[in-house]
């Protein structure tokens, strides 16, 4: 029997990888707006280099992290989707649910410098992250209940399962630590490197099980 034949009137699943990982560079690009603007304005105005550097260094820090973030967010997709072969209408819906996540995630990482700190500022940016994760682990909750969409192994499945809630769960607690500790801020997303201890500790006890 042939390959897997798309449903009619659905993009196919190499499409739909190329459509998301274009949505995705469309949003590292974006986020390099708000310094091009600083730039010209501070520029314009006589200012030096290092007066720009000085007043931007937090934008620049932000810029920084979103685009790591989103670039791990996408690398963490596009494994997810490598052994994708067909795609149905939840799992296109799901994807689109994700991509408006990631397009909004520059407008999340603006807002982080053009207002003063505010436990409502973080909340938008670490809230949306943690978003853009639950997206994505619901996607592949979806996968792992419909095999015929893909060829990825139950046991891998259930690995990136346990990593993404992981993930999830302490994007939710460097919020949780941001807004009772403000100093910290965002610093408390470094919490994001307990991600792989954790997770292997996890996915031991649960083939220990």
């Amino acid at each position: 029997m042939a390959g897997t034949r798309e449903p009619v009137g659905l993009p196919t699943a190499e499409r739909l990888k190329a459509f998301t990982d274009a949505v995705v560079a469309i949003a590292m690009t974006l986020l390099i707006l708000p310094l091009m603007e600083s730039v010209s304005d501070a520029g314009a105005g006589s200012g030096s280099v290092e007066t720009w550097l000085r007043e931007e260094w937090s934008a620049l820090v932000t810029f920084v992290l979103s685009f790591v973030l989103i670039a791990n967010f996408w690398i963490t997709h596009h494994r997810l989707f490598k052994r994708v072969d067909s795609v149905d209408s939840s799992l296109l819906w799901l994807s689109v649910a994700w991509m408006f996540t990631i397009v909004w995630l520059p407008v999340a990482t603006a807002i982080t410098t053009a207002f003063d700190n505010d436990p409502l500022q973080e909340t938008i940016y670490i809230g949306s992250l943690a978003v853009t994760s639950i997206v994505l682990n619901l996607t592949r909750v979806y996968l792992a209940r419909h095999p015929m969409l893909h060829s990825e192994s139950k046991e891998d499945l259930r690995r990136g399962l346990v990593t993404g809630w992981v993930i999830t769960a302490l994007f939710l607690v460097s919020l949780a630590v941001a807004l009772v500790v403000p100093v910290i801020g965002y610093s408390a997303l470094f919490l994001l490197f307990l991600t792989q201890p954790i997770s292997a500790f996890l996915v031991r006890r649960i083939s220990d099980a």
